[in-house]
Parts: structure tokens; C-alpha cells; sequence
């Protein structure tokens, strides 16, 4: 068959699912509302021609015109009026009906058999042309922006061709590890005869396994851009439809489409839409979702040497995925990616830092150590709201205090201007200066970094205490400390108020947590190195294999109880001996906070001195 041939039958035979769903529509409401329309219509007539032989009967008419189905009435005072009676009757029929005798009335019969006949048809066929010719302008319609209805088994990912998305690793930084693994993935599909030379197999696929926004996706781009190859990126809930077998449809076009195009990327975002574990979803093992993963699993480990396509897949879940998707043949590589240390941060905020306009005054480092715990989309976000909020100033340039805002604004929220009374702010003054100073002078807690009584949140202010580089252990000294500082709020309201509010409960809430931890799961009390809590394992991705509830009994739950109890008492009183000591320090810095609002490391450490 000739390929023009071929098409116009294949536009023949597409029927949009919309246009029959239409089609539907109107044969169950709009004809039967044409129907009842008519038959109102009729009784109308009916009762008009009651009316007019009625005024016959009652010698009102002068003469009668009889026109086929329509009756022409001339009155005494000169008026005419028409009205429509049934075919199937005659005028004599209708006389005798109404009891009228015919010499009593003057009337013609006009003949218009012709007439009757044209009438009749086109009463007939012309609102059966109107519907007709409504339906098919719909149709046409709909048929330019609607997909037919065999278009749904056809994958909808997106093409990404060499050139379109010029993406490298330069491009990401603060995923140093997940950049080596992947470059190997690029030489996979640069230099596939040097690894089939040895004997070596390539991998199948790739699974980017990590937290939202440290930039999973932009890898995966970069790994496309790096290799020059087409890039196919689809979400895992694309595969997704009403109709069942729609999803496994996708899948084999997507792979039919990748292997044509081989070399290729095959790029599936957030896959733990259609990759969980099967045998859990509602509908057991004939689950649309679950036919949609076997069809990938299939299609994974069928591809031989010279297919040359690649899988990678991304997800923050890589606990609820299938274990087929994860063995050897399917996802043969799994690249954690975690949040950005201090020096990848600063990298990351290097690339971000390009296009915008700063202030030279910016210290980068000082941005770095107190974004701790933010991924790369955070940081972009910081920088963008630090320049909306500079243009918002009429600022030509972005300085300091924008970025310093930024990064509260994304960690805690915009701020809220509540109406507070005078004493308030003071006791919220004094709770987060408590915190300040407590920290500052214990040797070993995290330096302060921005202290505010802006209400942000649920909270009615802060106090931004975070460590200046990342580490992996705490030590018991180290959480003491923290648990003191985290109690300086209280300390201080008591102190200078001789008084407790509930503004506290937040502090309280995080040092019995962390307290509870020493003793229960760190073994750092007079216990000793002994596990009082839960037994539980985790696997790879986090997901817990097994758990086994604590089993100690009242009498040691009791002395648990009771250390922790030990640890907070101390910690607090450490707490209230630092802001004693330290009084005159603590009211110069509620005085500048009353005044300004907001205190940053600097003029903080102008106030109560640098840390030795």
C-alpha cells in the first residue's frame, strides 16, 4: 500500500473519544428537547384553532380562507389572523366537529396541493439539515484541537535533541560524587565498543535517588547534554490514564521511539508514581499501574549490547519502589544525592549569582555558612527573592541585608506584621535574646547568625543559631549545649520577668527530643550504653525492613524518665546562670532589637563581642 494511501485511511478511521461523547449528548438531551419544544408547539396550534372556530361559530368572521393546513380569518372590524390546523383534517371535517352549519360561513379553498407537498418535505428535512450540519461543524471543531482517540497509547514524552538543551556539568555543582558516577554514564554512550571490546555490559539504567530540589532532573540533563544524544523525559504519572492498557501502550512507544533514535536517554521523574511495590495497590495484581511497571520491567531487561539506550529515573521515594526495578539488569546504578555541603553551596550559589546585579560588598562565604540545610533549588530561590526584593527598594544593585532576608524568608516564610502591644515585643525580645546570649557564651554551641522579633510563621520571632561548617558526629558536650541554649528563652523571661509564657513550647518540645535521644538511643547517661528504645532496621533507600517496639520494664522506664529529667534540669540551669552573668549584655541587645527588629552575626557581635 502506497504511504499517502496508507495515511488518508488512517485519518479516515480516527474518531475523537470527545466527538462520539458529543454525539451521545445530543441524541439523549438536545433531540428530546427538540421534541418537546415541537409538541408544545402543536398544542399551541391546538388551542389557536379551537379559538378561531369558536369566533366562527359565533358569526365573528366574515369569510374564511382555507390555505392547506392554515386557515385565514377576516373579522367584522376588518382584522386578519392565521391559524394552523392538522393536515389529516379538512375545513369541512373541522365545521362538522365544532357543529357549525356551512351555510352559515363564507368560505374559499384555495389550491395548493404543490404548495402543501414542498411545505411538508421541507418541514421535515430542514431541521433534520440543521442538526446535521450543527453536529459536523462541532465535530470539525473539535477534531483541530482534540487527540484521536487511537492517540492515547502513544507516549508523550518530551524530545530534548542535541543542541535544544545545551546543559552540561558545569552547569550543576554541590553533587561532586553523583557528577563522577554519571560521567561514566556519558562515556557508556560516547564509547560503547571500548567497554563491549572487554566484555564489559553496560549499564541499564540509572536511578537518581535523593531529596526534593538538590537537582536530580538538571543531572539528568546535563548527562543528555554531555553526551550529545536525544533525551526523552517523561513524569511517571504521564504514563497514567482512565483508559486501561494505556500505560503499558506508553511505555512500549517510548522504548520503540528511544531504540530508533539509539543512542539515547530515556529520562522517567518522579517513577515512584508507577514503580511501587506491586501487590499493594487496590486492585491487586491486574492494577493499571502495576501493568505499567511490568511493561517497564520487560522492556528494560530485553535490550541487548547495540540498543545503546539508557534509563534514568529520579525519585525522593527509593523506599516504596518495586525490588525487580532495582536488581541488576533493570537500575544497575543508584546515585544518592544528598544536600549540599559548605563548599558546594558556594558553588552553587556562584552559578545562580550570574545574570543578577550584587553589591561587591557581598561575603559569598558568609551566605554559604548560614544556608546550611538548603538544597540547590533553595539557594535559587534565595538569590531570585533577594532580587525581587532589591527592585522592590529601587535598588540598583542587591546588598547584604536582601540576601539576608531572602534566606529567612525561605527557611521560616514571609514575614507577618501582627499587631503587638509594647509589652509583648519586649517578653519576645528578651526570649530570643535569651537564646543569643546562651549560646554565645558556651563554648562549644553553634555561633548566632540573625536574631529577629519579626513574627514569620507561628513564631513571633527567631533566632538563626547554625553551624559554620557541616559535621558528622555530636558529641555529648555539643548537645548539652545546644539543650542549654535552646532554654536561654525561658531563662531570660524568668529572670527579668519573674514569669513563664507559652512561647516556650517549641524550645521545650525540641530538648526533651533531643534529651530523650541521649539517653534512649545514644546511651549518653548514668544508664549507660544501653538501647531503651525501639528496635528497628532500614534499608538502603530508608524504608524500615522490620521493627520491634521498646520491652524494658516500669523500673527501667522510670530511671529513663528520670535522666532525661536530669539532663533538662541541668541544662536550664546553666541557662539561667549564663543570662544572670551576663545581664547587662542581654539588655543592650533587647534594647537594638526593639529599635531594629532584627540583628544580624555582625552587629550582634558588636554589641556582646566576638566569641574567643
Amino acid at each position: 500500500m502506497k504511504p499517502k494511501a496508507k495515511k488518508q485511511i488512517q485519518f479516515k478511521l480516527k474518531i475523537n473519544l470527545r466527538n462520539i461523547l458529543l454525539g451521545v449528548f445530543i441524541v439523549i438531551f438536545v433531540i428530546p428537547l427538540l421534541i418537546s419544544l415541537y409538541t408544545t408547539s402543536q398544542n399551541s396550534s391546538q388551542e389557536d384553532l379551537s379559538v378561531a372556530m369558536n369566533d366562527i361559530k359565533a358569526q365573528k368572521v366574515t369569510s374564511v380562507s382555507v390555505q392547506s393546513s392554515k386557515l385565514v380569518l377576516t373579522y367584522k372590524n376588518g382584522s386578519t389572523k392565521d391559524t394552523t390546523m392538522e393536515t389529516t383534517e379538512s375545513f369541512t371535517d373541522l365545521l362538522d366537529k365544532y357543529k357549525i352549519d356551512p351555510a352559515t360561513v363564507s368560505y374559499t379553498i384555495a389550491d395548493q396541493s404543490v404548495t402543501k407537498a414542498i411545505g411538508d418535505v421541507l418541514g421535515v428535512v430542514l431541521p433534520l439539515l440543521l442538526m446535521a450540519g450543527l453536529f459536523y461543524f462541532i465535530i470539525r471543531a473539535q477534531n483541530r484541537g482534540a487527540q484521536d482517540i487511537f492517540s492515547f497509547g502513544r507516549s508523550r514524552a518530551k524530545i530534548f535533541a542535541k543542541g535544544r538543551e545545551p546543559i552540561t556539568f558545569a552547569d550543576v555543582a554541590g553533587v561532586d560524587d553523583a557528577k563522577k558516577e554519571l560521567m561514566e554514564v556519558v562515556d557508556f554512550l560516547k564509547n560503547p565498543a571500548k567497554y563491549r571490546k572487554i566484555g564489559a555490559r553496560t549499564p541499564k539504567g540509572v536511578l537518581l535517588f535523593g531529596p526534593a530540589g538538590v537537582g536530580k532532573t538538571l543531572l539528568a540533563k546535563a548527562v543528555a547534554g554531555e553526551a550529545g544524544v536525544p533525551f526523552f523525559s517523561m513524569a511517571g504519572s504521564e504514563f497514567m490514564e482512565m483508559l486501561v492498557g494505556v500505560g503499558a501502550s506508553r511505555v512500549r512507544d517510548l522504548f520503540g521511539q528511544a531504540k530508533t533514535s539509539a543512542p539515547s536517554i530515556i529520562f522517567i521523574d518522579e517513577i515512584d508514581a508507577i514503580g511501587r511495590q506491586r501487590g499493594r495497590g487496590m486492585m491487586g495484581g491486574h492494577d493499571e499501574r502495576e501493568q505499567t511497571l511490568n511493561q517497564i520491567l520487560v522492556e528494560m531487561d530485553g535490550f541487548t549490547p547495540n540498543d545503546n539506550v539508557m534509563v534514568i529515573a529520579a525519585t525522593n521515594r527509593g523506599d516504596l519502589l518495586d525490588p525487580a526495578l532495582l536488581r541488576p539488569g533493570r537500575f544497575d546504578r543508584r546515585v544518592t544525592l544528598d544536600m549540599p555541603d559548605k563548599e558546594g553551596r558556594a558553588a552553587i550559589l556562584k552559578i545562580h549569582a550570574q545574570g543578577k546585579k550584587f553589591s561587591p560588598k557581598i561575603d559569598w562565604n558568609r551566605v554559604a555558612d548560614r544556608t546550611v540545610g538548603f538544597s540547590g533549588a533553595d539557594l535559587e530561590n534565595m538569590l531570585n527573592e533577594a532580587a525581587i526584593s532589591a527592585a522592590g527598594e529601587n535598588k540598583s544593585q542587591i546588598a547584604m541585608e536582601n540576601i539576608n532576608e531572602a534566606a529567612t524568608k525561605v527557611k521560616l516564610g514571609p514575614a507577618k506584621r501582627r499587631v503587638q502591644s509594647d509589652e509583648d515585643k519586649k517578653i519576645t525580645a528578651y526570649h530570643e535574646a535569651g537564646h543569643a546570649i546562651a549560646a554565645n557564651y558556651l563554648p562549644q554551641a553553634d555561633p548566632v547568625q540573625r536574631i529577629s522579633i519579626v513574627a514569620r510563621g507561628m513564631s513571633l520571632g527567631q533566632t538563626e543559631i547554625s553551624p559554620v561548617s557541616e559535621r558528622s558526629h555530636e558529641t555529648k558536650t555539643k548537645l548539652l549545649q545546644a539543650i542549654t541554649a535552646m532554654m536561654g528563652g525561658r531563662a531570660a523571661e524568668e529572670i527579668v520577668f519573674k514569669e513563664m509564657t507559652a512561647g516556650a513550647a517549641n524550645d521545650i518540645k525540641n530538648a526533651t527530643r533531643y534529651a530523650k535521644a541521649m539517653v534512649v538511643d545514644f546511651g549518653m547517661s548514668a544508664l549507660g550504653p544501653i538501647n531503651f528504645g525501639a528496635n528497628s532496621e532500614f534499608g538502603e533507600f530508608g524504608n524500615m525492613e522490620w521493627y520491634e517496639g521498646p520491652s524494658i520494664s516500669p523500673a527501667m522506664q522510670e530511671k529513663v524518665d528520670n535522666e532525661i529529667k536530669k539532663i533538662i534540669d541541668g541544662c536550664y540551669r546553666s541557662a539561667e546562670a549564663i543570662i544572670s552573668s551576663h545581664k547587662k549584655e542581654l539588655d543592650k541587645v533587647v534594647a537594638v532589637l526593639l529599635e531594629k527588629e532584627t540583628l544580624d552575626k555582625e552587629e550582634f557581635e558588636k554589641l556582646v563581642g566576638k566569641r574567643s
